[in-house]
């Protein structure tokens, strides 16, 4: 498959541009090109709510992004650095890239993503295929679980382990995201995003920020996930009925979500319970949904 690419500022990922980086991924293999903070900036008119390094950190963990090349203020906005471009121009031997691009009527960064007449003509300068990828090519958020193999017979290996988190997820952030980097460690990973009308019960009105197929389209989208499935018990034991059908070896909870029995109910159940101090990737800030509901 021929090489794509999009460019952007990727600030403040949320379903709309993930969905927008995966249907430009069923082009070809997907590189970003992502503005640094003071390209950012430029093209925002205001500094980027989230600096480079966090920026690219989620990116990387799209399973529709296979790699990010920073990008500085010395492209301008309808154009891109010459030699990335010649080194995906070599991958592509004797077919163009494909530069994608949304168009007017994706709820994304206007500016660093969609098409506009500079880009189609610089792209076709650099003998390069512009894709606009239409609203109705990026609308929607489907996601369908993979199934859950039978359980092998006798003691689970490393590699076979089924390991189980549950939350509500309400704007994945890198907090999150760093949360599933160090769970599948511990073998194949399944998310259990909490229903809305149980995170309304648990944390009041206004919770969740986000309706349930926005949060399990965006959590599904990690690649440390194998699979996210939505919570159908009450509580904070909702994922329950989940867990029965799963019987994962282990579940894990970071510090603050080590709470409401569910060391008890693994203990009769014979289902390890791992306890994961909430700390950033080295080098990045902390995040909390409570936090970024002020952004």
């Amino acid at each position: 498959m021929r090489p794509v690419f999009v460019s952007g500022c990727f600030d403040n990922l949320g379903a709309a541009q993930v969905r927008f980086l995966e249907e430009a991924s069923r082009l070809g293999p997907l590189t970003v090109f992502l503005r640094d903070d003071v390209s950012a900036a430029a093209l925002l008119g205001h500094r980027p709510r989230f600096p480079f390094e966090e920026r690219r950190y989620f990116l990387e963990a799209l399973r529709w992004v296979a790699h990010v090349e920073a990008l500085d203020q010395s492209c301008p906005a309808d154009a891109l650095p010459t030699s990335p471009v010649a080194s995906l121009k070599r991958l592509a031997k004797d077919e163009a890239p494909v530069w994608a691009m949304a168009d007017e009527l994706c709820d994304i960064e206007p500016l660093a993503c969609r098409a506009g007449p500079g880009k189609l003509e610089a792209s076709s300068r650099a003998g390069l295929e512009a894709r606009v990828l239409g609203g109705k090519a990026v609308a929607g958020l489907a996601y369908t679980a993979p199934p859950i193999a039978e359980v092998p017979a006798g003691p689970s290996t490393p590699g076979q382990r089924r390991v189980i988190v549950t939350g509500s997820f309400d704007w994945l952030h890198t907090g999150h995201v760093r949360f599933f980097e160090e769970a599948a460690a511990y073998g194949e990973l399944t998310v259990v995003v909490g229903h809305d009308a149980n995170i309304r019960l648990l944390k009041g009105q206004g919770h969740p920020l986000l309706p349930q197929a926005e949060r399990l389209y965006m959590v599904g989208s990690i690649r440390h996930v194998a699979r996210a499935l939505i919570s159908t018990g009450s509580g904070w034991l909702d994922a329950e009925p989940e867990i029965a059908e799963l019987r994962p070896d282990c579940y894990i909870v970071n510090a603050d979500g080590d709470k409401g029995d569910k060391r008890a109910f693994c203990e009769a159940k014979g289902i390890e319970y791992i306890v994961l101090a909430r700390e950033p990737k080295p080098g990045l800030p902390a995040r909390s949904s409570t936090d970024l509901r002020g952004f």
